[in-house]
């Protein structure tokens, strides 16, 4: 008599686990950005309501009105091109310091290292009116008073030691070898950084002079203090001047903020995956 064979039943599939949502967490987490974002909502809202008083402004517009955005765009146009150029021009400064002296504090070994690490982020806890006042004798004398390179040159200031240490995290998980290997080709130091080491520290230079153009953008301290004229007038001294000279006309000054709130924006949108990896990219060697 032939024998069948009985083939073994498949073992009954595994139940997925699912993980429980928590809502309180994702609720609270809602409450805490709802916060976060009512200024910007509440500035918008005052702008797009400029014949409105600062205190009979509605929860929500009930039209749109642009004229107070006409009004900022026409008499604040020119401090945001004055700002523009003057965080271009911070931001090239800041990476040209402090690229080559985070590579060289990442990379050789230099008596120090960490001492140097640590003053330049002790630099970071000085208070700004301090550096404004101790700069401005200084550019008395060399005649960078009202100048566009003088405020590039200080609110450079403000990015170099956060570009340093943040630079200096990632170059210092940039392979031995890789640097070798260059040297054995004929590369020198200059022509090794410049060809190999820059381009793998991508992400870690734009997070840098991302910053620093945020500093540079929003710094008022400097623009303050060293502009006695209004030469140079940067986006942050327009809105401070702009409100003492129309302090009732509150639409126009909030639209002025938004516009200045523009460009920060749109960068951080467009660079904010190389943020994640220039921060991340130094935190494991």
């Amino acid at each position: 008599m032939a024998t069948t064979t009985q083939i073994p039943a498949a073992p009954a599939p595994a139940a997925v686990h699912r993980p429980k949502r928590r809502w309180g967490a994702t609720v609270l987490g809602v409450v805490i950005l709802a916060v976060m974002l009512f200024p910007l909502y509440w500035m918008v809202n005052t702008a797009l309501q400029p014949d409105a008083s600062l205190v009979d402004v509605g929860a929500v517009p009930t039209g749109v009105d642009l004229s107070g955005f006409t009004s900022a765009f026409t008499e604040q146009g020119g401090n945001l091109l004055t700002s523009l150029a003057v965080a271009l021009g911070a931001v090239a400064i800041c990476l040209v310091i402090a690229a080559p002296a985070a590579y060289g504090l990442a990379q050789f070994k230099l008596r120090g290292s960490r001492t140097i690490v640590f003053g330049t982020l002790i630099t970071q806890m000085v208070p700004g009116i301090v550096i404004a006042n101790a700069l401005y004798s200084a550019y008395v004398d060399l005649g960078l008073v009202n100048s566009y390179f003088g405020l590039m040159l200080a609110d450079a200031s403000l990015g170099i030691p956060f570009a340093i240490v943040l630079m200096r995290s990632f170059m210092v998980s940039i392979p031995r070898e890789v640097i070798e290997a260059a040297e054995v080709d004929g590369a020198g130091r200059v022509r090794t950084f410049v060809r190999v080491v820059l381009p793998m520290s991508r992400n870690s230079l734009i997070t840098a002079g991302l910053f620093s153009f945020l500093y540079a953008w929003s710094d008022f301290m400097f623009a303050l203090t060293l502009n006695t004229t209004d030469d140079v007038k940067p986006i942050t001294l327009g809105i401070y001047q702009y409100i003492g000279a129309h302090v009732g006309d509150w639409g126009s000054v909030m639209a002025a903020s938004v516009l200045s709130a523009v460009p920060a924006a749109v960068l951080l949108v467009l660079s904010q995956k190389y943020i994640a990896a220039g921060i991340t990219g130094g935190s494991v060697k």
